[in-house]
């Protein structure tokens, strides 16, 4: 019984979605996606009805790119209304989300609290000496703006800096109250820290991958392995003791071949990891 993960499954596009459909099953283990399945409703079920009968458990946690309103009917939903909406969406598949209770992973390499986390960017992932108010602005001298600006709605919160302080705090207090003696698995579609953000064509896209309020969390909490998506870039980094997982698919131009089963992550036991990754060490304990 093994946990794999992958992320940014990106089904609108017909070459991503064939390689789904003909992933092979693993009904011993459990798969994490880690957002970014498409930018529709229909393009999460379709995932969850090919993949939830060929795993024991499916995790999902959001993406950007799933908050994305646009449409009719459920997929005009914008905000907390259709985060609430995809949540119910994975619950008639039995999925795990960032709403249920955390479960004990008791597989090869337990037991570990499984934590799916929601958090959302808050535009603090920029230089010290760039203040708040001129962060868009700073990042769009470079020409670099995200897609979110014109489709993701945080309604009912002014902005998705507030959206994402209010999971932050939420967050933090459940994982205060997990068994200290537990390692966690903490799955969230963007980066915890900073150091993870390596972006050398487009640096300044940054501001919308991630927050420095989960950074404190490394050394707060037993974390063990944090797995995020987001980047297109595919990578296992260490920091803190902590091993970090980038388990991307990306866009059909970020990966080679047909089989998305090459891009399956082992998280749990971990013992191996795909020969396309890129290993990385960072300063840290």
């Amino acid at each position: 019984m093994r946990l794999w993960a992958i992320s940014d499954l990106h089904v609108g596009h017909r070459h991503n979605r064939d390689a789904i459909e003909r992933l092979a099953p693993r009904p011993d283990d459990w798969l994490i996606i880690a957002g970014d399945v498409g930018e529709k409703p229909a393009h999460l079920r379709f995932v969850l009805e090919t993949l939830a009968p060929r795993f024991a458990q499916l995790v999902w946690v959001p993406g950007n790119h799933e908050l994305w309103a646009g449409g009719e009917g459920d997929d005009n939903l914008a905000g907390q209304a259709r985060y609430e909406m995809l949540v119910e969406l994975c619950r008639g598949y039995d999925v795990l989300t960032p709403e249920d209770p955390y479960p004990v992973w008791n597989g090869e390499g337990g037991p570990h609290l499984i934590c799916p986390l929601f958090l959302l960017y808050d535009y603090s992932f920029r230089p010290d000496d760039v203040p708040a108010e001129a962060a868009l602005a700073w990042a769009m001298e470079s020409g670099v703006v995200c897609a979110d600006e014109s489709y993701l709605d945080p309604a009912p919160f002014a902005d998705p800096g507030a959206w994402c302080a209010s999971r932050c705090e939420r967050t933090e207090a459940r994982l205060a109250q997990a068994p200290p003696e537990l390692p966690l698995v903490l799955i969230n579609h963007f980066p915890l820290h900073r150091d993870m953000v390596t972006l050398p064509r487009i640096p300044r896209f940054s501001l919308w991958c991630g927050t420095r309020r989960t950074e404190p969390w490394l050394q707060r909490f037993n974390i063990a392995v944090v797995v995020s998506g987001h980047l297109h870039i595919r990578s296992t980094r260490w920091l803190h003791n902590i091993r970090f997982e980038e388990v991307s698919l990306g866009y059909p131009r970020h990966w080679s071949g047909d089989a998305a089963d090459d891009y399956l992550r082992e998280i749990l036991p971990g013992n191996g990891a795909p020969l396309r990754d890129t290993w990385y060490r960072l300063g840290g304990k």
